[in-house]
């Protein structure tokens, strides 16, 4: 069956009285996991350690917000894969041909420049536990070894490096921020919403950072590579995604943690860039010893090469989804999974030509257009998810509740007014 822009979804596919199976009959360890560590990269750790910062424990409500917003997009797109067994992107294409022209142009871009921001960001804190080797050198070593992984292995290979790297980043994180004694009162404290003065800011940003932009989108995948395929796995995706999640939220939160009890009570700041982290490992080593500031290293490296071996893996099947559907490649056609020709393009798309940048300043035209796509997509997928989910293209038994309905759409203003920004921000850094 050849898909096409806006043909409607063969009602016989979907059984609405299809049992609903619970998850004790699932090894939870899945695509949520995936979706939710691939999400935090440095930068979501940079904002939020500035964050706590500037404003101690004030800003901390954002992180929960954050999860839940989350929490409801990823279900979103997870819910009508499963409900209609097509991809988002064959949901994006009903809306019409706008779609295709803005996400064709993105995904390629967005590779581009975060295949060399990905690769660096691993690479920082391995530069300066082994300096023997330059910071680009340990790039591409950290690109290869995520082609490597990524090109021969299977999604359950990428699911069970993903698990380790989790559990590395969450023991030595969450650990360093309980071994700083925080102070109790004040972060339960923190959880009641206020805004402090100046910070509107920071709020929109870190309630918009925990866990990622385009790799959100891509768990409808990750589900079906996992096997889950049809709405008798609706229930077990979604505590699968709850659940990732909240790992992913009390992760972020004890990155606030080690902001507010390092920085903030010593009256210290570090920098806004992906190099932020390693000047909060320089400081814990100052305060704590070298020990301490190489743990906070390893887990730092464990959460950015997580996001490695999550794009290389999701995003380079939503690529091939996208090219597949342009070819008119019929559903789960094997040019279009793992290891399909369309998703290895993507993922050498990822690896190679981004090493250029290492060796050149980066486009100023690129950067800009970086920076705009990637700040319209999290209201692209906010907007799209409310207008297939409330619509004839999913069963009626699997469109939005109210409350679904509501989140999205403070994640749809939230997203527009915080992309606004954004894109405000990277026209006047390209031209200053």
């Amino acid at each position: 069956m050849n898909r096409t822009p806006h043909e409607k979804f063969p009602p016989h596919l979907v059984d609405p009285n299809e049992p609903v199976d619970t998850a004790r009959k699932y090894k939870i360890i899945g695509p949520g996991l995936v979706v939710a560590a691939t999400g935090i990269g440095a930068p979501d750790l940079v904002a939020t350690l500035v964050a706590g910062s500037k404003y101690g424990y004030a800003l901390l409500w954002t992180v929960v917000i954050g999860v839940i917003m989350k929490i409801v997009l990823v279900e979103g797109a997870g819910r009508y894969s499963l409900a209609t067994g097509r991809t988002i992107f064959e949901g994006w294409r009903t809306l019409g041909p706008w779609t295709t022209w803005y996400f064709g142009p993105y995904i390629l871009i967005w590779g581009f420049v975060y295949g060399a921001t990905g690769m660096s960001a691993a690479a920082m804190p391995l530069a300066v536990l082994f300096p023997a080797l330059p910071l680009w050198a340990w790039a591409i070593i950290m690109g290869l070894s995520g082609f490597v992984i990524v090109w021969l292995g299977k999604y359950s290979v990428v699911e069970k490096i993903t698990a380790v790297l989790v559990g590395l980043m969450f023991l030595l994180i969450v650990g360093l921020a309980i071994y700083t004694i925080p102070n109790l009162p004040d972060l339960f404290r923190g959880l009641v919403p206020m805004i402090p003065g100046g910070s509107v800011t920071y709020t929109l940003a870190l309630a918009g950072s925990v866990g990622g932009t385009i790799t959100l989108a891509a768990y409808g995948y990750w589900l079906r590579e996992k096997g889950w395929y049809s709405p008798k796995f609706m229930r077990v995706m979604q505590l699968d995604n709850t659940v990732a999640y909240v790992i992913s939220g009390i992760f972020v939160a004890a990155t606030f943690v080690l902001g507010v009890e390092v920085l903030y009570s010593a009256g210290l700041a570090v920098s806004s860039s992906d190099k932020g982290l390693l000047d909060l490992a320089d400081i814990l080593k100052d305060r704590y010893g070298v020990v301490i500031g190489n743990l906070f290293l390893i887990g730092f490296w464990a959460a950015s090469y997580s996001s490695i071996i999550g794009v290389w893996s999701g995003v380079s099947l939503m690529f091939a989804d996208f090219w597949g559907n342009i070819r008119r490649k019929p559903t789960n056609h094997p040019d279009t999974l793992t290891g399909g020709k369309y998703f290895k393009f993507y993922v050498l798309w990822l690896t190679f030509p981004p090493m250029i940048l290492f060796l050149m300043d980066r486009p100023i035209f690129l950067i800009l257009l970086y920076g705009v796509l990637g700040a319209l997509f999290m209201p692209f997928l906010a907007v799209t998810l409310l207008w297939i989910l409330n619509t004839k293209r999913v069963p009626e038994r699997w469109r939005n509740g109210w409350f679904t309905n509501s989140i999205l759409t403070i994640c749809a203003v939230l997203f527009i007014s915080l992309g606004i920004y954004q894109c405000t921000e990277a026209i006047v850094r390209v031209l200053n």
